[in-house]
């Protein structure tokens, strides 16, 4: 069995910032009611006409992964796409990756696992490389959840957490044992599946465009549906659990770890989850005050600023997890 590191990182984020204040300018909140529930100031948008797409978005991404990996394009051979969000129903955003990136004729798979999504395709890249099947993967979650939102007081509860953006990697295969991806822990729990859901299409067809040329009144499928205080009571339970999982299954104590990369999903859960392991702040990365809930995207975001800001550094023990709509969730420990 081959290892899988990490060679290279890329971020991309919409110019367009959009603070608690420009909300409470069309929807009935506040910074201070938004800043206390989800630890949320500010958050990117696309702006209809600027070019950005959940796949371009990708790109752009991924351009900075693959130059920071030192290996070209065209030896990718394999492309993982993580989204909630993609532009098309059908088809996923991969294969159009691969046709912006003009890579040849590589396969390209799209992962669908919301929140969980970008480890979710971490696995799938790890275990290709593992295998010898392909030796370089591109991993990409990339969202766009600002065309689909409810910026209404009605979707306040869900449409203030939500961000867009993109985070690449680029998988590779070492010789290095002991090193790079040590292992992944992926699980499901799909009773609970419609207590973070959206039951309308996903096209580029946007949902306020649907609404006004279909209106459903109060009942509308298109948006996305919370129940708020169940998944944060999953979530706390979950993230705690594929942590440890993660840690026994390689020999590790918690004070092994020198940064958790947790999913930015609301900053009250990483706080609970930093207090019951007892991390300090430099052990635990969080971002989601400047970018909200970018769901597959986060964690690939995350992990690139703290690498960009000297945050994980060569030998460190990294931990990523997520939890999310499915319910799913999962784990990945790197030696780096």
């Amino acid at each position: 069995m081959y290892q899988t590191k990490i060679a290279g990182l890329g971020k991309y984020v919409p110019e367009n910032v959009v603070t608690n204040d420009d909300l409470s300018k069309i929807m009935d909140t506040n910074d201070e009611w938004i800043t206390e529930r989800t630890g949320i100031k500010e958050r990117r948008h696309i702006k209809k006409g600027d070019g950005n797409s959940t796949a371009v978005m990708g790109v752009k991404a991924a351009k900075i992964a693959i130059e920071r990996s030192g290996i070209s394009k065209d030896d990718i051979d394999l492309i993982v796409f993580a989204t909630l969000s993609p532009d098309y129903y059908f088809p996923g955003c991969g294969v159009q990756v691969q046709e912006m990136l003009d890579i040849n004729t590589c396969p390209a798979l799209d992962v669908r696992n919301q929140c969980s999504g970008f480890v979710y395709a971490i696995s799938v890249a790890d275990q290709f490389i593992k295998t010898g099947m392909y030796k370089n993967v591109l991993v990409i979650g990339s969202e766009n959840h600002s065309g689909g939102l409810d910026f209404s007081t009605r979707g306040r509860s869900v449409s203030v957490i939500f961000g867009d953006g993109a985070g690449a990697a680029v998988l590779t295969r070492s010789d290095h044992n002991g090193q790079g991806i040590l292992s992944t822990h992926l699980h499901s729990e799909g009773k609970h599946a419609l207590e973070l859901s959206l039951k309308g299409p996903s096209t580029n067809y946007w949902v306020p465009e649907i609404i006004k040329d279909n209106p459903q009144g109060d009942d509308i499928p298109y948006y996305p549906y919370m129940n708020g205080q169940f998944v944060f009571k999953n979530a706390v339970q979950r993230f705690s659990e594929v942590i440890n999982e993660g840690l026994q299954a390689n020999g590790l104590e918690v004070s092994d770890i020198d940064m958790l990369i947790p999913h930015q999903a609301n900053l009250r859960i990483s706080q609970f989850i930093q207090q019951k392991f007892k991390l300090n702040d430099d052990q635990v990365y969080n971002n989601i005050q400047r970018y909200g809930n970018t769901t597959a995207a986060s964690i690939p975001i995350a992990l690139t600023e703290a690498w960009e800001e000297g945050r994980v550094k060569d030998e460190d023990i990294v931990v990523l997890a997520a939890f999310g709509s499915g319910f799913t969730w999962g784990s990945a420990i790197i030696k780096w």
